[in-house]
């Protein structure tokens, strides 16, 4: 009869928690110091309650969106924190001195840092764009699926905290952020680093596909009357693309993964070659979904730039047509082009010059949108808010990016280029210059549709500039030791004339520091203060789209008719004409019930992984059965809706109308 003990606890032990690492018990005397904290506050303020019922609980694509981007926040906190250790440790770690994190500390260090920057980080904040904003650009009351919605957001909540969890339980992957083998086998990594890597990115992996799903049927079969695909704000048109992206790309990552974690579990050898298996055969799909997944992440920003561009210029965006077919054409590009991430390992030179010449080709339709936002400014009464500050720093700072791409995309350069810290440099150069600044322009342009005031502009042009100057003092000193031969992933260096660029490099990463912690203040200003909105149609920006047309924020069920649209910038058309809509004939809401369902199937999935991580096979078990049950027992639970009276529609509508009215 198998041991209780084991079948309860597998491999788990006291000798898994870290003690022996002084670092990590400090890290986690801290984090454990600020949630005890944060409990504290959400319980003197008896929180509890009113954070359950109208937030973990509710199916409002718009909330739930702001918790996608809460998420994101958090985990860039975290992200960052190994990012500025890492560049504190090769800054002093040179000659004798060997700095003061062991080398499989800052193996884990740095894998984490692409893990959750990626996918805990980037992914949870497009996806709450995408959730908040996309609805209402199309006249929908809701996603199409909301209490998918609710699951998916909570299934990447669980994904994010074991890789929290993995920080003080046990330890992360040491493999690089794509885990290839043969390091993430059970060989070299016997650990629960690897399964760690596995079932967080399974379980959010989950949650973005599924999202996926959603926010694609909600484009493709809820827009409003008269928006056909032409007349789609382009926001809109990069979130239908990304989502196709996702629900094409994302099964790729679960198959990877699972014949990984058969490798590791049951020893099937997909990927071990003394065995008959194939390691190139996992760097092929992990690739096939991981540049598609670059496209993920910088399209929806590509349509932040645009709805900036447009509403801050005054005019329409040009060239909108062009900018549609370039948007489609990168989305079917995206899966040609995969191949380019290991030109060195030995394909041959027909299939090097196939997919270079294909990386060449996908910048065409970038460089367009690139021309699109330029001309738009043209002659245009450009307007440098917040938002516009990013649009414009991207565009420099993005062409840098993608030149050193064109770069990398000539195989013979990429021989001497691949593994050094160029592509480091170059990496960041398109992420955080592409994706980054359009979420924070992003941020900056739709918060006070989101809560009613603007963001405090001095704390942010502080957060803009820290960001700005620190990303070219962390960044361009890689491009220069890129250049010199110094490869990627190494927390030690012999040579000393590479000090002074560590130095830059660990500089520049400082005052991004401080540009994050501006960008704390400008939220905790701007809530103190509750700067109203200079007008009080709930459009501060005088933006061109349907989002712009309800208050802020909107209510709950968005839009009490459902407007009819005669031009892509469907906002300001009506303004044009008065913004005519009907006054009366107002009928009760149907709205759907909040759930905690999805909350729960969250936490079950949450000790699903865990268990799995550490062989604590019953616990895994009943934890499935558990979410089985759960699931099934969802399905027949009917009574999940409720009306809005009519007299309370009129009520709200009769306000808007009148500040509407008094605008035009």
């Amino acid at each position: 009869m198998p041991d209780l003990t084991k079948l309860l606890f597998g491999r788990l032990t006291l000798e898994s928690l870290p003690f022996h690492e002084p670092i990590l018990v400090g890290t986690f005397a801290v984090v454990a110091l600020g949630g005890i904290a944060l409990l504290g506050v959400i319980t003197y303020y008896r929180l509890w309650g009113y954070l359950w019922r109208e937030w973990f609980t509710s199916i409002d694509h718009k909330k739930i969106g702001i918790m996608y981007m809460i998420l994101g926040f958090v985990m860039l906190l975290r992200g960052f924190s190994d990012a500025i250790m890492m560049r504190a440790q090769q800054a002093i770690a040179f000659g004798d001195n060997m700095g003061y994190l062991p080398p499989h500390h800052y193996d884990q260090i740095f894998t984490a840092h692409g893990v959750i920057m990626i996918f805990f980080v980037a992914m949870p904040m497009v996806t709450g764009l995408m959730n908040f904003v996309m609805p209402l650009q199309i006249g929908a009351r809701d996603v199409a699926f909301p209490f998918l919605n609710n699951f998916s957001f909570w299934m990447t909540v669980a994904g994010a905290l074991l890789v929290m969890a993995s920080l003080f339980i046990g330890e992360f992957a040491r493999t690089g952020w794509l885990a290839y083998p043969p390091l993430s086998d059970i060989v070299s990594s016997p650990d629960a680093g690897v399964d760690y890597y596995i079932w967080a990115l399974q379980i959010a992996g989950v949650g973005t596909l599924l999202s996926g799903i959603n926010l694609l049927v909600t484009i493709v079969k809820m827009r409003a009357p008269g928006m056909t695909l032409m007349k789609m704000p382009v926001f809109t048109w990069t979130a239908l693309c990304t989502n196709v992206l996702i629900v094409a790309a994302f099964p790729v990552l679960t198959a990877v993964l699972a014949m990984l974690a058969l490798d590791r579990y049951v020893g099937t050898n997909f990927f071990t070659t003394a065995s008959g298996g194939n390691a190139m055969m996992y760097i092929n799909f992990i690739w096939i979904w991981g540049h598609p997944e670059v496209y993920i992440l910088v399209l929806p920003a590509f349509g932040i730039y645009s709805e900036v561009t447009a509403t801050f210029c005054r005019k329409p965006l040009f060239g909108y047509a062009s900018m549609v077919y370039a948007t489609v054409v990168i989305t079917v590009l995206s899966f040609l082009v995969w191949l380019h991430h290991f030109f060195t390992m030995g394909s041959g030179a027909n299939v090097n010059a196939f997919f270079g010449i294909t990386t060449m080709i996908i910048s065409i339709p970038t460089g367009a949108k690139i021309f699109n936002w330029l001309f738009t400014m043209y002659r245009g009464r450009v307007e440098f808010e917040i938002p516009m500050m990013w649009t414009v720093a991207f565009m420099v700072t993005f062409v840098i990016g993608g030149m050193t791409g064109v770069l990398l995309a000539v195989p013979p350069a990429d021989f001497s280029l691949h593994n050094s810290l160029f592509l480091v440099a170059h990496f960041h150069n398109v992420i955080i210059g592409g994706v980054l600044f359009g979420l924070f322009a992003g941020i900056n342009y739709w918060f006070p549709k989101a809560f009613g005031f603007r963001l405090d502009r001095f704390w942010g042009k502080c957060s803009f500039w820290f960001w700005l100057i620190g990303f070219y003092f962390a960044f361009m000193p890689l491009y220069v030791m890129g250049l010199m031969g110094v490869t990627r992933r190494l927390n030690h260096f012999d040579d000393p004339s590479l000090r002074i660029w560590t130095y830059l490099a660990a500089f520049g990463a400082f005052l991004i520091l401080l540009g994050i912690g501006c960008t704390i203040m400008q939220f905790y200003v701007s809530f103190r203060r509750r700067v109203e909105l200079r007008d009080v149609t709930g459009d501060p920006w005088h933006g061109r789209t349907l989002e712009w047309s309800t208050s802020s924020p909107p209510p709950p069920y968005n839009f009490a008719f459902t407007p009819r649209i005669h031009d892509h910038d469907a906002w300001w058309m009506m303004k044009k004409h008065k913004y005519e809509r009907p006054l009366e004939g107002f009928r009760p809401i149907h709205m759907p019930h909040n759930t905690g369902t999805g909350f729960i199937l969250g936490a079950l999935s949450f000790v699903f992984g865990f268990a799995m991580i550490w062989y604590m096979w019953l616990v895994a078990a009943l934890s499935f059965l558990a979410i089985l049950v759960v699931a099934i027992t969802h399905t027949f639970n009917y009574e999940r809706e409720y009306y809005i009276p009519a007299d309370e529609v009129h009520r709200v509508e009769q306000s808007r109308t009148e500040l509407l009215a008094s605008h035009v």
